[in-house]
């Protein structure tokens, strides 16, 4: 069977005015000559909704010859079969001229679910919402005005020092009545430069440029929190959830904190929680939509007695002072809650987090283990674990929360038992 001559250099150089050439071997690619000399390559196809459209790979010439032009075709096609529209994205490109513009370009097609995080799921309003903030407070202020082509690597380890430097610091009206105060320093820089690394990544998506400028900036650490309570904190916290319903805190607050430090659970998890995911008699929570996805805890005893504590008023486990919402105002009850035990301002929810899982590794758990507990990174791991060793698990759970409390005062003391390392599967 004869195959179907390619496009060349010869059917390319007598194309006539006006005149245009398809490359049989691929369909939709071929050469257009206008009224003048120029020709150039072009990529006649259709859009997943059904739109034709007509895209201009470059002018026959250095660096543009068929073979070339009709590679990049193929490229452009699979992208086309993946929901991509070279003639859309092109003209996107074409509008957006300075950072500004780059940025609000991003946050539209985040909010429209069309950009996928590492775990390949569009980005939670959460998020987006803190990326906004980060844009608006950060990088407008700095870079909004630069041209995307111009900006250099030099640019991005300047805009990372001045945001270090407390140079965007300041308040801004968040609310008709609300304000933020814009701190910067270290770890905001940090953070900040890795969403404008993620926003580049869409410019040379999007043909804006050609490289990411923020690869290869060497970013300070975020300074991510790994402080741990000690034994005397546990007690001021025990000492400070008994007093706080006293001190009119309110109550789903006292509870809420209570149940981040029996399990380990991030704040925006304990708050989110909803009775329809919670199993009491297999002692077990299912949350559909975590940090990591997808995640199965274990729950001890502490954890389920105080939930069976709790009146089903709702939606939501730990309920808002006003409406069915998530408890907004829960970051004002932790400061009194701390404020009541003396606890130190560095002290956060997270805080608790991070001395669970060092409580765990205390006893002597494995990695596996803990993060099967507190939902780490690794999910798929941690899923496996949950449906092999239940069992394992739940008893784990139970060592630590028991561990917490008799550190808080709220159960007698016991012998610790200490697990080898390295022999735990």
């Amino acid at each position: 069977m004869a195959t179907k001559q390619r496009l060349g250099v010869r059917q390319v150089r007598a194309l006539k005015p006006g005149g245009i050439a398809w490359d049989p071997s691929l369909p939709g690619f071929g050469a257009r000559r206008q009224r003048s000399e120029a020709i150039s390559y072009v990529l006649f196809y259709r859009t997943k909704e059904g739109r034709q459209r007509w895209f201009t790979i470059g002018r026959h010439g250095a660096p543009w010859t068929p073979e070339s032009a009709r590679d990049e075709a193929q490229r452009l096609l699979v992208g086309v079969a993946n929901r991509a529209d070279p003639a859309a994205e092109k003209r996107t490109a074409r509008n957006a001229q300075t950072v500004s513009e780059l940025c609000d370009l991003y946050l539209d097609e985040a909010e429209a679910g069309r950009l996928m995080t590492r775990l390949r799921r569009a980005k939670k309003a959460s998020t987006l919402a803190t990326d906004r903030g980060r844009i608006e407070r950060h990088i407008k202020p700095l870079l909004g005005r630069r041209a995307v082509a111009s900006v250099t690597r030099d640019d991005i380890e300047a805009f990372m020092h001045d945001v270090t430097a407390g140079k965007t610091a300041g308040k801004t009206k968040t609310k008709p009545r609300g304000l933020a105060r814009v701190r910067g320093g270290r770890g905001t820089a940090s953070r900040t430069v890795g969403l404008l690394g993620a926003i580049f990544t869409y410019a040379v998506r999007s043909r804006m440029r050609s490289d990411n400028p923020v690869h290869g900036v060497m970013r300070p650490a975020d300074g991510r929190r790994e402080r741990r309570l000690t034994d005397d904190e546990y007690k001021a916290l025990g000492v400070a959830l008994r007093n706080s319903e006293a001190a009119h805190i309110w109550p789903a607050a006292i509870a809420a904190t209570r149940f981040i430090a029996v399990t380990g659970w991030r704040s925006g998890e304990a708050l989110g929680l909803r009775w329809d995911e919670i199993d009491l008699t297999r002692r077990t929570a299912t949350l559909g939509d975590t940090k990591t996805g997808r995640s199965a805890r274990p729950l001890s005893h502490a954890a389920c007695e105080l939930l069976r504590s709790l009146g089903q008023s709702g939606e939501l486990v730990f309920v808002a002072t006003r409406g069915e919402g998530r408890m907004a105002g829960f970051p004002k009850f932790w400061a009194r809650i701390a404020k009541l035990g003396g606890l130190p301002a560095e002290v956060t929810p997270h805080t608790l987090r991070h001395s669970y899982a060092s409580l765990a590794g205390d006893i002597g758990y494995s990695e596996p283990t803990i993060a099967a507990l507190i939902g780490h990174k690794g999910h798929s791991i941690t899923s496996r674990y949950v449906h092999t060793a239940d069992a394992v698990l739940l008893a784990s759970a139970d060592a630590v929360s028991d561990r917490t409390l008799t550190l808080m005062g709220e159960r007698k003391s016991a012998a610790v038992v200490q697990l080898r390392r390295g022999r735990q599967k």
